[in-house]
């Protein structure tokens, strides 16, 4: 070996070393969680892995098309006849971690005043930003912390929403949920989905003690209440005539 390679290899270490260590920008390179989150995949009608849902299940209200055509992006589509809160939705299993989920969304003609086109959690009230109106393709982005030991949750293409139904068109493409290398960056919207889950549960009202006693005022009255009964069935009855 040279004097010329042998003066070269502490550099070459010393890039190296500073590659491994330099910290990886969060989700940079990370498998696609989603299946067939690019839409590519499917038969007849139906992209693979994911399925139409709608609050009012009729085709006069809403419609739902997979175009897969050669040369550009595939796309799903949701078509709002009637107001409607309707999606497309695929269940994913996920293990404890912070997520970054994203679509490409673009609207037209969609109603100013309910909800409009998003990429949500489904039913765990957490949603990207709403495109309204006719707009140009946008990357909706939204982030989310699940704890251990995991969750099982709904990744929902969305147009309306709960009690804010809404009509016109969306279409979406290049949907991805991936698992991120630290936390968001700080400003950004980020959902914590054991938060929200938590503040779904129904919480008994008063504490454990209070409980106890309300319990126990209720076996007190039921008991005297059958001992009443039962003194007044075995009371004096009519006097017989002499």
């Amino acid at each position: 070996m040279s004097c010329a390679r042998l003066s070269r290899l502490p550099f070459l270490y010393g890039a190296l070393a500073l590659a491994l260590a330099a910290p990886l920008p969060a989700a940079a390179g990370a498998a696609n969680l989603l299946t067939n989150g690019d839409f590519s995949q499917g038969s007849a009608s139906a992209p693979q892995a994911w399925r139409p849902d709608a609050w009012l299940n009729s085709p006069r209200a809403s419609s739902f098309q997979w175009t897969a055509a050669g040369g550009k992006p595939a796309e799903l589509t949701i078509r709002n006849l009637k107001p409607n809160d309707a999606r497309w939705v695929q269940t994913l299993k996920l293990g404890p971690g912070w997520y970054r989920a994203s679509v490409e969304a673009r609207a037209e003609n969609v109603g100013p005043n309910g909800a409009g086109a998003s990429l949500c959690l489904l039913d765990d009230n957490a949603g990207s930003a709403e495109l309204r109106g006719s707009t140009s393709w946008q990357k909706l982005t939204l982030y989310f912390k699940v704890e251990a030991p995991g969750a099982d949750l709904e990744i929902a293409l969305r147009l309306g929403g709960f009690s804010r139904l809404n009509t016109g068109t969306a279409f979406f493409r290049n949907a991805r949920v991936v698992l991120m290398a630290g936390s968001p960056s700080p400003g950004a919207a980020v959902f914590d989905l054991a938060a929200l889950r938590r503040q779904r549960a129904p919480v008994p009202v008063g504490r454990p003690w209070s409980l106890v006693a309300v319990f126990a005022a209720l076996a007190v009255a039921g008991a005297v209440g059958w001992r009443l009964l039962t003194a007044l069935s075995d009371g004096p009855g009519e006097a017989k005539p002499g």
